[in-house]
């Protein structure tokens, strides 16, 4: 099996943090990119941003820059995305996907299942 598994979804108010995260399953994240995407309700799935396998990051969506930050953590063969500051616009299903060393969107066809995120009060 060489897709991802997410996790970490829930509901979180806004202006709230929550972590959510991808977890390498036959394969680690040394030699990979990691993409996240989101799919809002009734809206298409939208990529947000994107590690490289050397670690460096690329922000897809003006939206999360500056609030959202992703993190790899090797031992655990995890890629972590950390949301700050929340918006009811953030609500819809994550993705993570693997890609191959870079962060071209047209790499990424391995995809979780996705983890649902709500943002209200």
């Amino acid at each position: 099996q060489l897709q991802p598994v997410e996790s970490g979804g829930g509901l979180v108010q806004p202006g709230g943090s929550l972590n959510v995260s991808c977890t390498a399953s036959g394969f680690t994240w040394d030699y990979y990119s990691t993409g996240w995407f989101r799919q809002a309700p009734g809206k298409e799935r939208e990529a947000l941003l994107c590690l490289s396998s050397s670690g460096y990051s690329t922000y897809y969506a003006d939206s999360v820059k500056g609030r959202f930050i992703v993190s790899r953590d090797n031992a655990k063969r995890t890629v972590v995305l950390q949301m700050n500051d929340l918006k009811p616009e953030d609500t819809g299903v994550y993705y993570c996907s693997r890609g191959h060393r870079s962060c071209d969107l047209e790499d990424f066809r391995h995809w979780g299942q996705g983890t649902h995120v709500t943002v209200s009060s």
